[in-house]
């Protein structure tokens, strides 16, 4: 194998390397989000389960008024 084919490898290498280091940064940065994402979610049903507990009450609260 000649010098410059070994040099032309060598540089391919080089850029698949920087290539995979950059997937794995931005992999990294994406699950980041991801769990920040479903932590949000979960806040919001929770949130909205109490929303709908409350509304539920105050509906079963209004049935009773109606019915003395």
């Amino acid at each position: 194998m000649e010098q410059s084919e070994v040099q032309a490898l060598a540089d391919k290498l080089d850029k698949l390397i920087a290539y995979t280091e950059k997937l794995e940064k931005d992999n990294a940065l994406l699950r980041e989000l991801q769990d920040d994402w479903n932590r949000e979610r979960a806040q919001l049903m929770h949130k909205n389960d109490l929303a709908k507990n409350k509304i539920e009450a105050m509906i079963g609260r209004l049935r009773a008024l109606e019915h003395h």
